[in-house]
């Protein structure tokens, strides 16, 4: 018990405010000097007498790096910042509810907290590696060769042969080169050209965090 307590005490990242009810919030804090990337918590309440529900819930905002800033981001999954607090919206919650934090990975690869909480972190973030990797590799073969509508009906037949093409990055690819698809129509092969271009750097960006924060480093 007082092990845990301990390590409960020393994660960089705290709650402030806890606010139960139908629109339940909770504000957390970043104590470290670096930013957090990833960072896990659990919310405690009680169903029944007697009885304890404990879930978890992981926020994981490595890649904010590159999607900072771009229409439609989600503040709730931006890196946390030295000293930044945040509001963090929750579930409706009942007026016994608790929330600790369980888990942080620092900007470093640092990580600290439970080991269930942090392992899938990073295996997650070996996925998306691995996917992310994929498609960049994809619009570079097929970019150096193929333009206009040639290069988009290339693309599309490639990503959806991926083994990953399952995995977010992926889905997100698939999805990118259908729109511009529907509006090749309108648009001519250099401009098709750029979008495709300006898509790939953005993919090939996010691959190279994912490779630099897939690793996880020992404390």
């Amino acid at each position: 018990m007082h092990a845990i307590v301990w390590m409960a005490a020393a994660l960089p990242v705290v709650v402030g405010q806890l606010s139960t009810g139908p629109q339940a919030h909770m504000t957390v804090t970043n104590t470290a000097s670096q930013p957090v990337s990833a960072w896990a918590f659990a919310v405690v309440t009680h169903p029944e007498a007697g009885r304890t529900h404990r879930e978890v819930e992981t926020i994981d905002g490595y890649l904010s790096e590159a999607t900072h800033g771009i229409q439609g981001t989600a503040e709730r999954l931006e890196r946390l910042m030295p000293q930044q607090s945040r509001v963090i919206q929750l579930d409706p919650l009942p007026q016994d509810a608790t929330v600790e934090i369980v888990a942080v990975v620092l900007d470093d690869g640092t990580a600290i907290g439970e080991e269930s909480a942090i392992a899938p972190i990073f295996e997650r973030r070996a996925r998306e590696r691995d996917a992310l990797t994929a498609v960049a590799a994809v619009f570079s073969d097929v970019l150096s060769s193929q333009h206009g509508t040639a290069a988009l009906d290339s693309l599309k037949q490639r990503l959806v042969a991926l083994p990953a093409r399952d995995e977010v990055p992926c889905r997100a690819a698939i999805d990118a080169v259908d729109t511009y698809r529907q509006r090749g129509g309108a648009r001519t092969p250099d401009q098709i050209d750029e979008s495709l271009r300006t898509y790939a750097a953005f993919v090939g960006r996010e691959a190279e965090l994912a490779k630099q924060h897939a690793q996880r480093k020992n404390r």
